[in-house]
């Protein structure tokens, strides 16, 4: 458990603000908690690597959150908690790893594995100050919960809604919990890994209608790159039963630093327009990412990018990279709870160490059916499927599948 001494006062102050009239009533009351079942088997072949046998994993995950509400007053007082704790049912070879289980110092995965944070929170009018354990999921630093334990991070961050239309939101984060560490770790730049300082951010989105909304965020990572983000997404009715979306992103990145080798400075545009109708979804996206150096994002976060796809992420120097896909929604034959998506993205013109023109492509298959009665009901089943190719020894070719099941206990 990770305590800094600003949590610790914050954590002081409320349990003496309980002790006022009537503040408990709120602070108990409004408080709710929930436990996090997620079953996960992991099975990677990688096609070019010379491994002879895929890398096989299997865990079982769970996660404990309590909030609390908060006292009454001017100025209200809460707490949050996060206990996550993994459990290894099966594992291959030692040293191998798809990110899901806990490597310990020998190289062998961990039988299990446990960590727990606290949050502190103020809220005043319509904004609230979070100093603790943080999971932000901004375009700027967007956690990571793609396994069996999430990413968190231990810092500060304000949020308001107190104009209207305008939610802001700031803060820093000082260190990193990786889905796959039970450590706390000082922020670092993602593709290698680099220890870098402070990660300051601040921004927000605006209602310009019911159906626009355009955001601004920054970013900075002390000794690594700084970050301005745009972005627009609209909702579009064009007839009975179907709409139009678009949501484009840019990022304009340069380098902060000495810890990334080379420079950073880039622009990356990237955007996806989709029709739905009937059940159906139909995608194309597009981006482009030219100038030097890979698009940067915080080691432990997932970068805000369409092309973020099960595998692999497009996000390599000066990629042009297109997407198609495809999504149905059985709900709409009568079948609740059955969803199924099929996508293809292509990046070409990618540059890496010795690569001036390299090609990559993924191909991914998502089928995901939540039970609707019975005993079993909530219960969710997801198969992920994965193929990965590239050209140049660009990237380790993949094939990849992924089962999870999971559940939400509410504990009340």
């Amino acid at each position: 458990m990770t305590l800094n001494v600003t949590t610790k006062v914050f954590v002081c102050l409320g349990a003496i603000s309980l002790y006022a009239p009537g503040a408990r009533a709120n602070f108990i009351e409004d408080s709710h908690g929930t436990i996090d079942l997620r079953n996960m088997y992991v099975n990677r072949d990688l096609r070019n690597a010379g491994s002879a046998d895929p890398m096989q994993d299997w865990g079982q995950g769970f996660t404990l959150r309590v909030n609390s509400g908060f006292t009454e007053g001017t100025v209200g007082f809460g707490l949050e908690a996060i206990a996550q704790m993994g459990v290894r049912l099966d594992g291959g070879q030692p040293g191998s790893t798809t990110g899901l289980l806990v490597l310990g110092s020998d190289g062998k995965k961990e039988n299990e594995w446990s960590e727990a944070g606290v949050t502190a929170k103020l809220r005043f009018a319509k904004s609230q100050l979070s100093v603790g354990s943080l999971q932000p999921s901004l375009p700027v630093v967007l956690y990571n919960d793609t396994r069996l334990l999430a990413t968190r991070y231990t810092g500060a961050m304000i949020t308001s809604k107190d104009i209207d239309k305008l939610n802001f939101t700031a803060g820093q984060l000082s260190r990193v919990n990786l889905r796959d560490s039970t450590n706390d770790q000082k922020m670092a730049y993602a593709y290698n890994g680099v220890s870098a300082g402070d990660f300051d951010f601040a921004g927000g989105s605006y209602n310009v209608t019911d159906a626009a909304v355009v955001s601004y965020y920054y970013g900075r990572l002390n000794d690594a790159y700084s970050q301005h983000f745009v972005g627009l997404t609209h909702s579009a009715q064009i007839a009975p039963g179907t709409k139009l979306l678009t949501d484009l992103r840019y990022f304009r990145s340069d380098d902060d630093g000495r810890a990334v080798v080379g420079g950073i400075a880039n622009d990356f545009l990237n955007g996806m327009v989709t029709l739905e109708t009937k059940g159906h979804g139909f995608s194309a996206g597009w981006q482009k990412l030219s100038g030097d150096g890979n698009f940067p994002f915080l080691a432990g976060t997932d970068p805000y990018s369409m092309n973020l796809v099960t595998a692999n992420s497009f996000t390599k120097q000066n990629t042009r990279a297109w997407q198609l896909r495809y999504t149905y929604n059985f709900a709409a034959m009568g079948i609740p709870g059955l969803n199924f998506m099929t996508r293809y993205v292509q990046g070409r013109s990618v540059e890496q160490a010795g690569v001036t023109d390299g090609h990559e492509w993924e191909r991914d298959t998502d089928i995901f059916y939540v039970v609707q009665s019975g005993p079993l009901k909530n219960v969710s089943v997801r198969w992920k499927n994965a193929t990965l190719r590239s050209s140049n020894g660009l990237t380790t070719d993949v094939d990849e599948n992924r089962l999870i099941i999971g559940y939400q206990i509410a504990l009340w």
